[in-house]
């Protein structure tokens, strides 16, 4: 017995000892970082782990927005998903990490058996009977030791896996607080240009009552009135489709809070006129931040533990046990030595022929670690390609912002003129719905000028992972 014991420490402190890890040294992959944006010359790229990305929506100092962004993160039922699945993840961790541990067993049970003999004679009778109790207990263990590896590589696998699913809630989170912004943005929108389209409205109102006097007069032709007519007509429709868009919208902005739509409504106002600036010198933390990036690099992390799963197969499997039974007539003597069987053991088994089916498994996860890299390299370059477009649509809308505003000054003054110069009896109406149309248009792209930029801001934030601090 002393030499099993001996022998089954021995093995012990082998598989103990002997342990090694079969995955490859990780490493990330490659990408080709460019030495700045190309839209942004001061901007220069970095690398490392993640940042916090904080309440981003408050550089647009609007309280609703910041009261609207606020609750996605507790009510949105996308971002909840995503924060179940992480939770998921963190559990699949820790059962894998209790593989590394021996399993142990407790199992017990009591009966009672028993029988007899009668016979009757005449009226009377007499039985005897004979019965007896059992009682038994037993404890056992077994265990695997992480000879090669593979319980180790499949906690690491489960560990980057739960922080990649960890990046997938931030970018949950971040994709739903950037779709509320731009919906919010384009609600404000739709608020302005139906307040544009009122005032207009009442603007040809007036103009087709001073068209049907000057028709009643005589001094104007039919198609005058006709022609205002129209126009009050188109304006009255815009209006109609304008409220139907922000109906819409503020349909989208109750869901994204978590709220039915018909719990939900927004009381018509002005947007803010606050629209964050780029800094001329900020250093990107492009890939510090963002979480689709972060997310994408874990995953490689994963595959290539897998590799180190794949490969244990070619090695035997090894296992140690352990039990203690006892078995007695009563609970007294039922953990007496001479009633008590016990048993060491250890096992080993080692595939001989398997047609080449764990080659394959390491060859298909090889394969899948290939793949992992190549979506991260890609997701790498596609953010890098988010940034350029929102720089550049920042650059440009805050030129054309300028320019549109500059147009409809002229416009608006081109429209007053000409109509002063119609009530004078100095030009045709036609050249008064020419002048009012090319106005209103004008002050239509000046609003939509100002939520494009808001609207860009957003999406600029959403590819840096989350905005900027003003300070750097």
């Amino acid at each position: 017995m002393k030499n099993m014991t001996r022998s089954m420490l021995a093995a012990l402190l082998a598989a103990l000892l002997g342990g090694c890890a079969l995955a490859p040294a990780y490493e990330r992959p490659a990408q080709p970082l460019p030495a700045h944006f190309k839209e942004a010359p001061g901007w220069m790229p970095a690398a490392a782990a993640n940042l916090e990305r904080g309440p981003w929506w408050t550089v647009f100092g609007d309280p609703v927005l910041d009261e609207l962004a606020a609750a996605v993160e507790v009510s949105n039922q996308n971002v909840a998903a995503a924060a179940a699945a992480y939770e998921q993840a963190r559990a699949a961790v820790r059962q894998q990490r209790s593989g590394l541990f021996p399993l142990v067993t407790l199992d017990g049970g009591a009966g009672r058996s028993g029988g007899g003999s009668g016979s009757s004679r005449s009226v009377s009778s007499s039985t005897s009977t004979g019965s007896s109790n059992s009682y038994q207990v037993g404890i056992g263990a077994s265990w695997e030791p992480d000879v090669w590896g593979r319980l180790r590589a499949a906690v690491n696998s489960a560990g980057a896996s739960a922080q990649a699913s960890a990046a997938d809630l931030a970018a949950a989170r971040l994709a739903a607080q950037g779709e509320l912004a731009a919906n919010y943005f384009g609600l404000r929108l739709a608020d302005v240009q139906i307040a544009l389209l009122r005032e207009t409205i009442t603007g040809y109102q007036r103009v087709l009552q001073i068209t049907r006097n000057r028709y009643q007069a005589g001094v104007a032709p039919r198609t005058d009135v006709l022609q205002a007519e129209t126009q009050l007509a188109s304006a009255q429709a815009e209006e109609a489709g304008l409220t139907r868009d922000r109906a819409q919208r503020e349909h989208a902005i109750a869901v994204l809070i978590g709220k039915a739509p018909a719990d939900f409504s927004l009381a018509a106002g002005q947007p803010t006129a606050n629209v964050p600036d780029v800094p001329a010198l900020l250093p990107s933390t492009l890939l510090l931040r963002r979480p689709d990036i972060a997310a994408a690099e874990r995953r490689v992390a994963a595959a290539n533990e897998q590799i180190g799963i794949a490969r244990s197969g070619y090695f035997p499997s090894v296992g140690l046990s352990a039990s203690y039974d006892s078995s007695a007539s009563s609970i007294g003597n039922l953990f007496s030595a001479s009633t008590a069987l016990w048993s060491l053991g250890l096992s080993a088994a080692q595939t001989l022929f398997d047609a080449g089916a764990i080659g394959a498994g390491v060859d298909a996860a090889r394969a899948a670690h290939q793949q992992a890299a190549a979506r991260y390299r890609q997701t790498v370059l596609s953010a890098f390609q988010d940034v350029e477009d929102q720089l550049s649509a920042s650059q440009v809308l805050a030129r054309q912002l300028e320019f549109r505003r500059q147009a409809a000054e002229a416009a608006n003054l081109a429209e007053e003129q000409m109509l002063n110069r119609y009530r004078a009896g100095q030009v045709g109406y036609t050249e008064v719905v020419s002048a009012q149309v090319t106005a209103l248009n004008a002050r239509r792209a000046l609003a939509q000028a100002r939520a494009d930029r808001q609207t860009a801001a957003v999406a600029l934030i959403q590819s840096l992972g989350g905005g900027w601090e003003q300070e750097q």
